[in-house]
């Protein structure tokens, strides 16, 4: 059994986490952070997407890390 076998898709629970995502995105630097961790995390259960957990921890890590560095450059 993989990691990712232990998530059943769940459109409904992709729904809701995309939808909260963005509905905090563009709020602050933190919540543009936290908006793409809530996306990674709902691909667990999106039946189109293959990740794992260990895929989306090292993600998210990526992304505090970019944070921590200063983040990225501002957008056009």
């Amino acid at each position: 059994m993989s990691d990712s076998d232990s998530f059943a898709d769940d459109p409904e629970r992709v729904a809701l986490l995309r939808e909260v995502a963005e509905d905090i995105r563009g709020q602050s630097s933190e919540s543009e952070q936290l908006a793409a961790m809530l996306y990674r995390v709902s691909d667990l259960y999106d039946a189109d997407e293959e990740t794992t957990p260990a895929e989306i921890y090292r993600n998210v890590r990526n992304i505090l890390d970019i944070k921590e560095r200063g983040g990225l450059p501002e957008r056009d």
